[in-house]
């Protein structure tokens, strides 16, 4: 049985958002929560359980510093909820390849938006495709999962905006050019992928265009 709600949240504002030098002396994958993160991260917390009231939720979370702190905020208010949580590195963020200056990250930046954001190589870093490619692979797991007969009505994402942007991609079967037309979310956005009678997700959430 396909779970009721599949729902991807991003994380809260990180060191990053916040202050692009980050990047040039801490690692993507170590940069944490700022203060206004971790209120977004509660705040999140709190519409979810709305969402969920008593239902149950399995939750996959990306390993990151940032994504695992947003989960942990989150599960403040839908601890009761929670049948299981796991972490799976296939749901990080699109792998920049090592520490840089952010000068040379905005020259990186404007090369790829002129390119194509899916088809774009980081140096030594991965292409949308490359994610694309390896949350297909998430796909399978999730699958599977949905297969055990006690699996719950309610599936939680907690990951980056470019991998969620991605992952309904996949899921809804969006060409480059529709994929490419849209913002990431938001800090902490919730989006919402609703079963309907059909056994088909409607997307119920909206993500901005550009």
């Amino acid at each position: 049985m396909r779970p009721k709600r599949i729902i991807l949240v991003r994380h809260g504002e990180s060191e990053g958002n916040f202050d692009r030098l980050r990047y040039h002396t801490i690692q993507d994958f170590a940069l944490k929560l700022t203060p206004a993160g971790i209120q977004q991260a509660m705040q999140a917390g709190i519409k979810i359980k709305e969402l969920l009231e008593n239902e149950k939720v399995h939750v996959y979370s990306s390993p990151y510093f940032r994504t695992r702190e947003t989960f942990q905020h989150i599960r403040e208010s839908i601890e009761k909820n929670i049948v299981k949580a796991i972490e799976d590195p296939r749901i990080r963020e699109q792998d920049w390849g090592h520490l840089r200056h952010p000068d040379d990250n905005k020259e990186i930046i404007e090369e790829r938006d002129n390119f194509s954001v899916f088809y774009y190589r980081i140096p030594d870093g991965e292409s949308g495709a490359d994610v694309y490619d390896r949350v297909s692979s998430f796909f399978d797991t999730l699958h599977r999962d949905f297969e055990k007969t006690d699996f719950p009505e309610n599936v939680l994402i907690v990951s980056h905006g470019l991998t969620m942007r991605l992952f309904l991609m996949r899921w809804f079967h969006w060409s480059v050019e529709e994929f490419e037309s849209l913002h990431n979310p938001k800090n902490c956005q919730i989006v919402v992928m609703e079963k309907q009678a059909d056994n088909r997700y409607k997307l119920i959430s909206e993500l901005s265009k550009k």
